[in-house]
C-alpha cells in the first residue's frame, strides 16, 4: 500500500481523478480495520443504496425477504460540508525532490475531495488564495463536482504573496453551514497572526485542520558550502554559511513550527505537519481521525 502513497509515484500519475482514486482505494484497503465514516449504534432508519455505498451497512436480512437494497442509517449520521482553503502563493512552487510543496498540496486536496464526496457523501469546496482570493468552487454534491474540484486544482497554479485575512474574509461571507475547513499551506508568516485570522472560523462551528506542507530541505538543509537563499515570495536574497543552517535556523524553524502547532491547538483548532517525503496516509489518517471525532 506504502508505495501507491509515496509522493514520487503519485508524481507519475496524470489525472487527478485516477491519483485521487489511487490514493484513497490503496489507504482505506490498508487499513487494520475499516473506518466508521460517521456511523452510529443507534439505528434510526433506512435508505436506498447507491453505487459506492459501503456494503457493510447493506441489511442482507431485508435484502432477501425484498431483493432491494437499503443501508442502515444510525443517529448521528450527518452529511457534512468540507472547504479546502489552498495557498497558492509562490513559496508553494518550491521542490527539493520530485513533487513541489504545490504538487504535494494537490495530491493531499485531492485525496480529501475523493473521501469527501465518494466515500462519505458529503458536500465539499474549494478556495484557492495568495494574497487575493483566486479560484472559489462553492461546495456542493451536484454531479460533476469531484472533476470541478481537480480542474480547479490543476488550475491553481504558485504566485504573489500570501495573505490569510482576505481569503478566511471570503470563506466566512460564503458559508452557509458548519462543517469542516482544511487549510494547507507552508504557513510562513507569523504564527499569531496565522491563527488570528484563521481561528474566527471555530467561532461558527467549524472544525478546523491545519496541514503544514514543508519540504525536507526546509526542515533539514542540505549545505556544503557558501549559498546565497532567496525569498520566493519577495526576491529578498541572503547569503548563508552551513553553521547557519545546522545552528540558527534550525533553532529558528522548530520554534516556528512548534509556535503555529502550540497556537493552533490552543484556538481550538487540528495541526498536522506534513513533510513532502512522506508517504500521504499521514494525512488521511490524521482527517479520517478528526472526521470520525466530529461524529
Amino acid at each position: 500500500m506504502q508505495r501507491f502513497l509515496d509522493p514520487e509515484v503519485l508524481a507519475s500519475i496524470s489525472s487527478l481523478d485516477l491519483l485521487a482514486k489511487t490514493v484513497v482505494d490503496g489507504f482505506v484497503a490498508g487499513l487494520h480495520r475499516s473506518p466508521d465514516f460517521g456511523f452510529s449504534q443507534e439505528f434510526a432508519e433506512y435508505r436506498a443504496y447507491t453505487p459506492g455505498d459501503d456494503l457493510r451497512h447493506v441489511d442482507w436480512n431485508l435484502f432477501a425477504r425484498t431483493e432491494r437494497c437499503y443501508l442502515k442509517r444510525y443517529r448521528g449520521e450527518n452529511n457534512s460540508q468540507l472547504t479546502v482553503l489552498l495557498d497558492a502563493s509562490n513559496s508553494m512552487q518550491y521542490a527539493s525532490g520530485s513533487s513541489s510543496k504545490m504538487d504535494y498540496a494537490r495530491f493531499l486536496a485531492a485525496a480529501m475531495f475523493y473521501l469527501a464526496i465518494h466515500n462519505q457523501r458529503d458536500a465539499a469546496g474549494l478556495i484557492v488564495f495568495d494574497d487575493e482570493v483566486r479560484d472559489y468552487i462553492r461546495p456542493s454534491v451536484r454531479p460533476g463536482q469531484l472533476a470541478r474540484l481537480f480542474a480547479g486544482l490543476e488550475r491553481a497554479e504558485p504566485h504573489a504573496r500570501t495573505d490569510f485575512a482576505k481569503p478566511l474574509s471570503h470563506f466566512q461571507n460564503a458559508l452557509h453551514r458548519r462543517g469542516i475547513a482544511i487549510v494547507i499551506s507552508d504557513f510562513y508568516d507569523k504564527p499569531e497572526r496565522i491563527v488570528d485570522n484563521i481561528a474566527p472560523l471555530r467561532f461558527r462551528g467549524n472544525e478546523v485542520i491545519l496541514f503544514h506542507i514543508l519540504d525536507p530541505q526546509e526542515m533539514r538543509p542540505a549545505m556544503k558550502g557558501s549559498a546565497v537563499l532567496v525569498d520566493l515570495e519577495t526576491n529578498l536574497k541572503l547569503e548563508v554559511i552551513p553553521e547557519y543552517t545546522r545552528t540558527s535556523y534550525l533553532n529558528k524553524i522548530d520554534a516556528h513550527i512548534e509556535d503555529l502547532r502550540s497556537r493552533a491547538l490552543g484556538a481550538g483548532m487540528d495541526y498536522q505537519l506534513l513533510v513532502t517525503d512522506q508517504p500521504l496516509d499521514l494525512a488521511l489518517r490524521e482527517y479520517l481521525t478528526l472526521r470520525q471525532a466530529g461524529n
